[in-house]
Formats: structure tokens, sequence, C-alpha cells
């Protein structure tokens, strides 16, 4: 019998368009590996089982099966996004425990597409810290469970690097999908505004949270994106000759970056330039003031996700965090501070096509109950291991996660690569050459 776990999304999809498998034996093995696993792993709030299973035929008895990009491939979802007839819960006990009435878009899509549900996953309350605990669930880096997966998308990878699904849907809003890929060995990408259709919350944060894929492979994460952008995948890319600039520079001052995640990015960078690209080290004028920017629109969109909800019933750690970013809502709301850094930013990115950066500045805290905690120790801890991502998000402007090295513990190490507008095509196609001359292992060890 053909072992579908630990196949990629497009090998799983190819194989049932071909009949060569069918959708319930794909989901159903998954479904068995999450019941034997996800107790270590704490990925998943809720398992779908009975409901993926009869989708998982509803699937099967598709007329356009054999046209369907993600046929019988079984998805996570993270639990800031509707499903239809499972509650919303984000992490939290203060939102209600309803069902919801319709898909969010980007759910609508990848069933459209053929994918099946199989469960939500773990986040942290209100998806506000890089770090994955609460009142409804721990995810733990599957690499190391004494480690955070990351947050806030912590549950969707952790459940993609321990081989329980594929892929994972997630989102982004100061790194919430490159945080937990770095940490777990995963491929991501935060695609740019407009890109995928975003409706997280109450105004995505003011436009800086993004839908995106968490996958194993580029080609998956290619795949994934095409269908929550509502297009067809595009063939790969040959790149071109990259302008590339190397920066070790933490955009947060009095932040420094970790000697195995500064190696990372030097090792990436020397393989790219010995592939032909033009690779110099350079640094992005990042402001002064840009700790300030990134902490006020932090805590503003939390304020904002907190409005209606019963305070009494959130965690010490949110209530801060939403009660200081009350003064920043309406300054936040204007743009003015994200306009300005981006037409600081703009001039680098006219001499650089892609930016090449570490992923994180640190490995990820320890698994420990961070909702107990102070605000203060949150939001430090937060900011010394993942400094590098939120910039991306001020500006709007597609940014990816890429594994690359290994920390001493065996634990995936990873690189960021940040385009201009527009550029997620050659963000992918560079992943992919990298991905090519330095493959890394897929799924972590469990078993």
């Amino acid at each position: 019998m053909t072992s579908w776990v630990g196949r990629t999304a497009a090998e799983i999809a190819a194989a049932v368009r071909e009949k060569q498998a069918t959708p319930r034996e794909v989901v159903a093995e998954h479904l068995a590996g999450i019941e034997r696993l996800d107790g270590r792993v704490g990925a998943f709030r809720v398992v779908r089982t009975e409901a993926a299973l009869a989708e998982a035929d509803e699937v099967a008895a598709r007329p356009d099966l054999a046209e369907l990009p993600l046929a019988g491939v079984p998805v996570a979802v993270k639990d800031n996004l509707a499903v239809r007839g499972e509650s919303l819960r984000v992490g939290s006990a203060a939102t209600p425990d309803t069902p919801a009435g319709e898909d969010h878009v980007t759910v609508a899509r990848l069933r459209a597409a053929g994918a099946v549900v199989v469960g939500l996953t773990n986040v942290p309350e209100l998806c506000v810290f890089g770090t994955t605990e609460g009142v409804h669930g721990t995810a733990r880096n599957p690499w190391d469970t004494s480690r955070t997966a990351g947050g806030s998308s912590g549950g969707s990878a952790a459940a993609v690097a321990a081989g329980l699904v594929p892929l994972a849907l997630g989102n982004d809003g100061m790194g919430s999908l490159r945080i937990p890929a770095a940490n777990c060995g995963l491929v991501t990408i935060k695609p740019g505004t407009g890109v995928v259709p975003a409706g997280i919350g109450d105004g995505d944060w003011f436009g800086m949270s993004e839908n995106g894929p968490l996958a194993t492979t580029v080609e998956d994460a290619r795949l994934m994106l095409s269908v929550l952008a509502g297009r067809e995948s595009a063939a790969p890319e040959t790149p071109d000759t990259y302008r590339i600039a190397v920066s070790l520079r933490s955009p947060i001052a009095g932040v420094t970056i970790s000697k195995p995640y500064a190696s990372a990015a030097r090792e990436a960078a020397a393989l790219l330039m010995k592939a032909g690209h033009q690779v110099r080290r350079a640094d992005p004028p990042y402001p002064m003031s840009l700790g300030v920017t990134a902490l006020t629109h932090w805590t503003a969109g939390t304020s904002v996700d907190a409005q209606g909800l019963d305070t009494g019933l959130l965690t010490r750690r949110t209530r801060v965090h939403a009660a200081v970013g009350r003064r920043f809502v309406g300054r936040a709301r204007t743009g003015g501070d994200r306009e300005r850094l981006r037409t600081r930013l703009e001039p680098f990115f006219a001499e650089y096509d892609v930016l090449l950066t570490p992923a994180l500045a640190r490995r990820s805290p320890r698994s420990v109950p961070w909702h107990e905690r102070g605000w203060l120790r949150n939001v430090l801890a937060n900011t010394n291991y993942s400094p590098l991502t939120p910039p991306w998000n001020l500006t709007g402007w597609p940014a990816m996660a890429v594994p690359f090295g290994t920390l001493p513990s065996g634990a995936p190490t990873a690189v960021q690569l940040v385009g201009r507008p527009g550029s997620e095509a050659a963000l992918l196609a560079l992943a992919e050459q990298v991905e090519r001359l330095r493959p890394w292992r897929r799924t972590a060890p469990l078993d």
C-alpha cells in the first residue's frame, strides 16, 4: 500500500486526479497521523474527522476531479479564518463558540480547488504574539518540542512540519507566517497587498495582514498561492540574474542577530553569488523610529480586534496590549507612517531586486505558558527573536521565509527574501533555486 503521508501536495493531487489514490484514503491516512502524533505537537484545536472524510467523498464524486489543482489534498486552516460549521475562537476564551455560517473566501477557494479541511490550528490569543499557547492549546516545534513553534500561525506551521498535512493556511500581520515557518523549516510567502484576499479580523490590522501558504517545498507554496490568489498556477520561472542586497542588520535598534542566523544568510548569499547573481552587502535605510512604528501598529491592531469582547476573559498580556494600542488607532488608520517608510525604502529597492536577510535573530523561545506571563516580558521575547519581519508588513511588500541551515540542536534555520510590489514570482523562483542547490529535510523526524 502506498503511503501518502509525507508526500507533497503536488504529488497527492496528481495521484488523485489520475485515480491512483482516492481522496478518502489520503485524508484517512493523514487523520490517523494526527491522532497518533498531535498530542506531542499541539497543532490542532479542532480535528474534523467525520466531516473531513465526508468532504473527501464529495471531492471524489466531483465531475471536474481531473482538473482540480488540489484534488484530495488535506489542509489545515488557522483558527482566525472562518470554516463553515466550525467555531472561530482565535485562541481566546472571549470569542463566541458558535459555528461559522460560511467559509472565509480563502477557505472557499481551497475547497473549490479540491482540498479537504481536516482541522483548525492553534493560535495565540487574537493572533498577537510570536509564540503559540493559550486556553485552547500549545503548538510546539516538531523539530524540538521544548521550543515554541512560533506564532501566530504556529499551529499551522507545526502541522505541516510534523507531516500531519502537506499544506496549511495561515496569515501574517507582523511576521506570523514567516516566524513559525522559519522555526519549523517550512517555505512560506507573505504576498504583497492585494494579491490574496485578506479579510482577517476587523480591518486586517490596517492592511498589514495577508493570508498565505505554509508548505514543505517551493512548488507546493507556489501552487497554494495560485489557488488563494484565484489564478492558474504559473510555470516556474528560470531565475534572472538578480541584484541581491544582503543585510545582517536588525531593523529594530538594539537587537542583535545570533551567529547561526547570520551564518545562514552569509552562506545563502555565497550560494546565490556562485549561481551567478550580483550579491552585495547593503543595509536598507531603516529609520531609528521603526521600532516605535511597529509597536504602535501592532498594539493598535489588537485594540481594534479586542473591541466588543469581554476583556475580563482575555489574558492579561492581551488586555495590556490592546490598552496600549487604543491611543494609536487613529494614527495607524491614517497610514502616514507606513507611507513614509515606503518612500524611504523605495530607492533601495530601485537599486536592488531582492533583499536577503536572516529570517530570525535567534531560535524560538522555550515552549512555556507565555500567555500567563506579563506583557512586557512577551513583547521583549518577541522583539528579540523576530525583529526582521515587521518592516514588510508596514510597507505591504512581499516577503518569504526559506529554510537554510541548522541550529546546533538540529532544528532548522532560515533566511528571508524580500522584494518590491509584484515580485512574488521572482521571489519564488529565487527560493526554488536555493532549494535545488541546498535541499532541506522537509518534515521533522517525529516517528
